[in-house]
């Protein structure tokens, strides 16, 4: 792929949501997207090859990496079940409340058998690629992307930063993945002679579902983009990693320390962000695959705020519920079951939830879905 060109007949974006251990759930969609890719071409495909940029935040980022660098989404998730286990690992001698919940050398370390030493200049990614992160110490999210039209690409002349193409894909992973309460913050060299940067999660910030961060980046002309909008030039696909209403009666809230009812409640605002973006995404594009947004508003069919949608648009997740699992997909489970898989944290829920992903792929990502003309097979430049 060469710089962004204007005149390109279509593009296309994946977004990837952060979600923890439940990223394996986007991952059974992601399979089931490849082989429908690979049925209409005749081929094996890779993702890379269908889409023009792809983007993630947290646990997202990982996998989006992953497959920006070429890999099958079937293994991503042969390194994502051999990962998992061996970054959520309790300990009986650290702290809760004083310290974060997992060691997070052990994350970077997988991170690292990922990526190696690869910098977001690596001519290995072979699409355009978008990270979200925190920097805590300035408090502004980062967007950070592999487009050498991009404002910060370069070194500067006065050398005040460090241009984004030096960054070390794993620094930037660790960073976006530094989920506060279960991971310390990760500190990334900014500029020469002075304190690196704190991040956070990219959770943190409004784009835990980066989808509308990827729709700034693709129209936004500063960003370097400048790509057309359309429901025929533009193609957003939008993953999720479960969605899961965290209750909470007030008895157990009054009993909750006050640090862990405050990671609950940012847990919910993430939950909250990512409801947004997909109600504005709906707004906006043309929906493929409309989602009850709440009760009282139910599905977006038939209304939008544009006279002409700018794009089309998928959203792929699961409702982590009961009655939705047993209804949608004749899974029967427990509430002592469905709070198990639904944490973050838990590895022992992985393979439950990835046959969950697997029986939703196989009933919500349609073939008409993902039959359209891919872009060229080569990477940034």
């Amino acid at each position: 792929m060469t710089r962004p060109d204007a005149a390109a007949p279509s593009r296309s974006i994946l977004a990837l949501d952060g979600g923890g251990v439940r990223g394996v759930l986007s991952l059974a969609f992601l399979e089931r997207i490849e082989a429908l890719l690979a049925e209409s071409a005749g081929r094996p495909v890779s993702l890379a090859e269908a889409f023009d940029l792809i983007g993630g935040t947290s646990t997202g980022a990982i996998i989006g990496t992953a497959l920006a660098l070429g890999l099958p989404a079937r293994e991503i998730r042969a390194i994502y079940f051999s990962l998992v286990p061996k970054v959520f690992v309790r300990s009986r001698f650290r702290l809760r409340l004083i310290q974060t919940m997992f060691d997070a050398q052990a994350l970077q370390t997988e991170i690292g058998r990922l990526v190696g030493d690869r910098r977001l200049e690596s001519p290995d990614l072979r699409t355009f690629l978008a990270i979200v992160m925190k920097r805590l110490d300035t408090g502004s999210p980062w967007l950070v992307t592999n487009n050498p039209a991009a404002r910060y690409w370069a070194d500067p002349a006065d050398g005040a930063y460090v241009g984004n193409r030096h960054y070390r894909l794993v620094d930037l992973l660790r960073a976006s993945t530094a989920a506060p309460y279960y991971f310390a913050p990760h500190a990334v060299p900014v500029a020469e002679g002075m304190p690196p940067g704190l991040f956070v999660d990219g959770g943190m910030t409004p784009h835990n579902n980066p989808v509308l961060a990827l729709l700034q980046l693709a129209t936004i002309p500063a960003y370097g983009f400048r790509w057309p909008t359309g429901v025929d030039r533009l193609r957003i696909v939008s993953v999720g990693t479960g969605l899961y209403r965290m209750r909470l009666s007030a008895a157990s809230a009054r009993r909750m320390p006050a640090a862990v009812l405050a990671v609950e409640a940012l847990r919910s605002m993430a939950a909250d962000g990512s409801d947004t973006a997909t109600t504005m995404m709906e707004l906006l594009g043309r929906s493929d695959t409309s989602w009850p947004l709440n009760s009282e508003s139910g599905d977006l069919t038939g209304f939008g705020l544009t006279s002409e949608p700018l794009f089309s648009f998928a959203r792929y997740n699961v409702r982590l519920e009961r009655e939705w699992l047993q209804r949608e997909l004749d899974i029967a489970i427990t509430e002592e079951e469905l709070d198990e898989i639904a944490r973050l944290d838990n590895p022992g829920g992985i393979g439950r939830l990835y046959d969950i992903g697997v029986a939703a792929a196989e009933k919500f990502v349609r073939p008409e879905h993902h039959a359209l003309p891919m872009k060229r097979a080569a990477r940034p430049t």
